[in-house]
């Protein structure tokens, strides 16, 4: 199938999405709209971009009665994207699975955007014209299709929510969401949304659905604004023209992000943890707990052999039990084995995952950590709240706090080890308040701390020119 805008994503994509919104299930992060009328409940066409968060079960837009009115929902149900529909209030249809080559497709990948299309004309006499999926570019077999003619719900004038179904089990949706727009009164195709790029032909990218006819009840989140309320400077405004504005459920301007489709971040991957437990992933898989009771490392979901990098990590606890460094892709066995970095308890280096040497001053709750990550010269620079360990300078290049003579893989992944406490991480597009906003010299990221001279947050954008 086409390829998902992940590590290998090209530089420029000719139409950019700036903006995507961060959903956390543990804080029940939603938005509602109950539109004022009704428009076509059998001709419609929903789009979005998402990247996985958690692995957890959740939806992503739902129409929702009380008691026994009719309900609808598009459900991430672990690695399937289901359509339901309960047209009685009492009686489920079967489940709609998207499906590949006569098995249900799997979303599994948290390193990259997924593009889904579902269009539904239930008008049509042909079953498998009554609904159409397709995933980047690609359309996909269903399990089951709807009835003809068949009124779907959607579109109707009551409640409409993107990221859960509250009523019904609270299963809330956890990742990230771009370019959210719904189509009433058309059945559209993947190609008035997105396009293979011409450079790489396999790569799905999106396009300016702008001038798109987005009918009655139709609208248009690209979730650029940052206020919380139901209207156009709010995180749920409607750019389409309908004014169809959402309503803001536990989402602050800090769920706010520029890891999008078209620029895509490195976080942390769930299915990639070594050790004897894994943390609590939280905050799109940036934010990092440990319970005292398990002893493991995540790592990054972008591989690097080549460039310089920029990261930081913010310590949510005193006294923390965590670590950051750079590990062999190839030997990432144990714990927090073939790290080489720094941990922050008991603050000193760490040696293919062994502490080593005397303790360097204290790392304390609410202290960032910074990386500069030299891998073209084999080099590893540390910093404490903006003053980097042994007065390495990573602009010129002297004093590395590791090196390759250290034994330091020349390629591999970010591992972050965390025993006890919290930690979040800032690969660019950070879960947390920055007082101060740095960028790279290419103008992306928001880090605490300056970026040195000649290194770069780790992006696909970036990676296509330095990685």
């Amino acid at each position: 199938m086409p390829l998902i805008l992940g590590t290998n994503s090209i530089k420029d994509t000719g139409f950019d999405v700036s903006n995507s919104l961060r959903f956390n299930d543990g804080s029940s992060d939603h938005l509602k709209q109950t539109f004022s009328s009704s428009g076509n409940q059998r001709t419609f066409t929903i789009s979005f971009w998402f990247k996985r968060g958690t692995v957890a079960s959740g939806n992503i837009y739902t129409y929702q009665g009380e008691g026994n009115e009719i309900r609808s929902e598009f459900i991430l149900i672990s690695n399937t994207l289901k359509i339901v529909f309960n047209p009685t209030g009492s009686s489920w249809s079967s489940d709609m699975i998207v499906q590949e080559s006569g098995s249900n497709f799997l979303f599994r990948d948290h390193s990259a955007w997924y593009h889904v299309v579902m269009a539904f004309d239930t008008t049509q006499g042909t079953a498998a014209n009554r609904l159409k999926v397709y995933v980047n570019g690609d359309q996909k077999t269903m399990s089951a299709y709807p009835t003809e003619n068949f009124d779907t719900g959607y579109n109707t004038d009551i409640e409409h929510a993107i990221g859960t179904y509250i009523h019904a089990g609270n299963t809330f949706f956890d990742g990230y969401l771009a370019e959210f727009c719904v189509i009433d009164g058309s059945q559209l195709a993947a190609d008035q949304f997105g396009e293979f790029d011409s450079n790489s032909p396999t790569v799905w990218k999106p396009i300016d659905v702008s001038g798109l006819t987005f009918g009655t009840n139709g609208f248009y989140l690209q979730f650029k604004e940052s206020g919380t309320s139901a209207n156009a400077s709010g995180l749920g405004a409607d750019t389409s023209g309908n004014t169809h504005h959402f309503t803001v459920s536990n989402l602050t301007a800090l769920d706010q992000s520029i890891d999008t489709c078209t620029n895509n971040f490195a976080t942390f991957n769930p299915l990639d943890n070594t050790g004897t437990g894994a943390p609590t992933g939280s905050e799109g898989n940036l934010k990092l707990t440990g319970d005292a009771g398990t002893n493991n490392t995540w790592n990054s979901t972008i591989g690097l052999s080549a460039g310089k990098w920029y990261v930081e990590v913010k310590m949510l606890a005193s006294n923390p039990d965590a670590s950051l460094g750079f590990r062999s892709q190839t030997n990432t066995s144990g714990s927090h084995n073939n790290i080489y970095g720094f941990d922050a308890n008991p603050d000193r280096k760490k040696i293919n995952g062994a502490n080593s040497g005397a303790a360097i001053g204290s790392t304390s709750q609410n202290d960032i950590l910074g990386m500069a990550l030299d891998l073209d010269n084999g080099k590893m620079f540390i910093h404490r709240n903006g003053t980097y360990l042994s007065s390495g300078d990573p602009a010129n290049g002297t004093n590395p706090f590791i090196q390759t003579s250290d034994g330091m893989p020349t390629e591999g992944v970010i591992g972050g080890h965390i025993y006890n406490g919290s930690v979040e991480w800032n690969f660019g597009s950070p879960s947390f308040s920055i007082s101060s906003g740095n960028q790279d010299a290419n103008g992306f990221g928001n880090f605490e701390y300056a970026v040195p001279s000649g290194y770069f947050s780790l992006c696909t954008k970036n990676l296509a020119e330095f990685g």
